[in-house]
């Protein structure tokens, strides 16, 4: 048998919060016959006390079952208890008028008539408090308190007590039970708060999976596409060489095992998520890869001094544009141009290729996607269309923060 430490400890927080909540509430509707029965065993005899306790006994049981059901409706459990909130008005409504009734015209002297007064200011205030609990429209809790209110000074007045002391009623009624029925408001609106910042930390951690799964693959895409279109080029030229029986075969398929192994420790980071592009070293392997594919590749700029985030998001550019080279166009020349205009920098990447046959990339498939979001992360753009005289043009813009421009400066 577990420990009630125990037994809480193993709560979440909202459970916590909605288990103090509702016991509080209990606690309150139980309340009521205490603070009657302290009155009436005080004035009264026990026989007249018990009597007088009974009807007192069934409006809590009453309100105690609403109070738990409207709870239960807040937290999405069960639907409204409309039917035991009529119940509940109804019975406080008909007790406090049967205690005022034979407190201004029953038998009894004066202590009989305090019990009754006790038993009728008390009953309408918890009573409309509790009734409060099953009511999200405040506008109605309003005319909910204003109503008792106002139907208690009436009830008061046409039974005979002055004006000035009907009116005194009202006050007193409208006062108090708007307190309870403002306490029970809070109450489920502090409930109700826990419940979605619960809720809110659930979706926040999600999210945190699903952007990581977003983030490894779009980090698989860019590292692996490159590296597997140049692996299938080295190895076409290798097999071609070999059928000639040229050496050069062998140093092609060296590469290849390289780059095979080069793409395994890629895998790793990206894995690791430490995976970064360095600018200058894409800006080489570009050129590199697209002129051993025959394509003409100029490359000019400088990138020296740029941010190391503003280099990642720009090398994943270069990398994602050469293999959209290599796998979507038939290309002979590709120019890769780093500008610094005034507070920025851009990137621009051009080939002839765009006559030919193009895939998903080329319609802003997940490769340039992805990278409009790694260019987003520094604030960039990505533009990427045919140019009228038909060659394909990516253009990546960065803006460069004062504090960046300061370091490129220095």
């Amino acid at each position: 048998m577990g420990s009630p430490g125990g037994w809480w400890g193993r709560k979440s927080t909202p459970a916590k919060v909605e288990t103090y909540t509702r016991w509080s509430f209990h606690s309150i509707a139980l309340s009521e016959p205490t603070v009657i029965g302290v009155t009436a065993f005080g004035h009264l005899d026990a026989r007249a006390g018990f009597l007088l306790m009974l009807p007192v006994a069934g409006h809590t049981a009453l309100a105690v079952v609403t109070a738990s059901r409207a709870l239960d409706w807040t937290c999405g459990r069960r639907p409204q208890p409309l039917r035991l909130l009529w119940t509940l008005g109804a019975a406080t409504a008909a007790l406090a008028v049967l205690a005022l009734t034979l407190a201004q015209h029953g038998p009894g002297g004066d202590d009989t008539s305090t019990v009754l007064g006790a038993v009728f200011g008390v009953t309408l205030c918890y009573g409309v408090g509790l009734m409060a609990l099953a009511m999200q429209d405040r506008r109605r809790v309003v005319w909910l308190v204003g109503g008792f209110g106002a139907g208690a000074g009436l009830v008061t007045w046409a039974l005979g007590m002055p004006a000035l002391a009907a009116l005194a009623t009202t006050a007193f009624v409208t006062a108090a039970a708007g307190f309870f029925a403002a306490t029970s408001g809070f109450s489920i609106w502090l409930l109700k708060a826990v419940y979605a910042l619960d809720d809110a930390r659930e979706t926040r951690a999600r999210l945190a999976v699903a952007e990581e799964r977003l983030r490894f693959g779009r980090d698989l895409h860019d590292v692996m596409g490159r590296n597997l279109a140049v692996i299938a080029l080295k190895s076409e030229l290798a097999v071609q060489l070999a059928r000639r029986e040229r050496p050069e075969a062998v140093e092609q398929m060296i590469e290849v095992q390289r780059i095979a192994q080069e793409s395994q420790r890629e895998v790793r980071d990206v894995v690791r998520g430490y995976r970064r592009a360095d600018l200058d070293a894409e800006l080489s392997g570009a050129r590199g890869v697209l002129r051993a594919a025959g394509i003409d590749c100029e490359v000019s700029g400088e990138t020296e001094g740029l941010p190391a985030e503003v280099q990642s998001a720009l090398g994943w550019v270069v990398r994602e544009a050469t293999t959209n080279v290599l796998r979507h166009g038939d290309a002979k020349k590709c120019t890769v141009t780093v500008r610094r205009p005034e507070g920025r920098v851009v990137l621009t990447v051009r080939n002839d290729g765009a006559a030919a046959p193009h895939g998903p990339a080329r319609r802003g498939g997940t490769g340039l996607a992805g990278l409009r979001e790694r260019l987003s992360a520094v604030d960039g753009t990505l533009d990427a269309g045919e140019t009228g005289d038909g060659d394909f043009t990516l253009v990546a813009e960065v803006p460069l923060t004062a504090r960046a421009v300061l370091e490129v400066a220095s």
